[in-house]
């Protein structure tokens, strides 16, 4: 009994794996055996090799730009989009302007500009050369001389705004007639006229305006509708 108990301690000591191998040992394992204690490195030996790497990127000199230039370039942005945004609200407003001009163009009828004026159609008596103290008066202007006057002083304006837009490779077009497009036109209502192509412009409330081949406003237009 004795001795089986220790054949079998003797066979448990032989089969558990040592984890201290004695120096006289170790020069008769095999070359391709080796610990994990023998290899394995230390959290202390790890550590610093893990924090060096953070530490050489942060060696690296930054460029540092100085808090007044900083300063200045927002300075200088916000005033630029200032005048921008100011630029903006005049030429939209000179776009209005023109429009005015149109429509006060428009709402004056030729017949009305064409027919003759009133004080040239009264003939008045001639003056009389022996009486001295009677001078030359000029000839008093009716409500329709002041009317046409007018009319071609808002129309000299009008040609003028055109003509230094056009400068600007600004042009106004009006599309009367043409087919509807709605990259270049607005739809503002559409009416049934006999004779008329459907889709068609058949009226123009606000002329476009083109910059360089380019929509820069579209027209506000009226639509013929189908009558079937």
């Amino acid at each position: 009994m004795v001795f089986a108990t220790r054949s079998l301690l003797s066979f448990r000591a032989l089969t558990r794996p040592s984890r201290h191998v004695p120096c006289h040992a170790r020069r008769y394992l095999p070359q391709g055996i080796r610990h994990l204690s023998d290899d394995k490195p230390s959290i202390e030996q790890s550590q610093p090799a893990q924090d060096a790497q953070p530490q050489a990127e942060t060696d690296i000199p930054l460029q540092t730009v100085p808090l007044e230039q900083l300063k200045a370039k927002e300075a200088e942005v916000a005033d630029l989009t200032s005048r921008l945004r100011y630029l903006q609200a005049d030429f939209g407003d000179l776009l209005q302007v023109v429009d005015v001009l149109s429509l006060a163009l428009k709402s004056v009828p030729a017949s009305y500009l064409n027919a003759p004026s009133p004080s040239e159609s009264s003939s008045s008596p001639p003056p009389n050369p022996s009486d001295a103290s009677s001078a030359p008066t000029s000839p008093q202007k009716s409500a329709q001389d002041y009317l046409v006057e007018l009319h071609h002083g808002v129309q000299m304006t009008h040609r003028l705004l055109l003509s230094v837009l056009s400068t600007y490779g600004v042009k106004p077009f009006d599309p009367t007639g043409e087919k509807f497009d709605p990259n270049r036109h607005e739809a503002l209502y559409q009416v049934p006229i006999p004779g008329k192509e459907p889709g068609s412009v058949v009226d123009c409330q606000k002329i476009g305006f083109t910059i360089k081949d380019r929509l820069l406003r579209a027209a506000q237009v009226g639509v013929a509708q189908d009558t079937s």
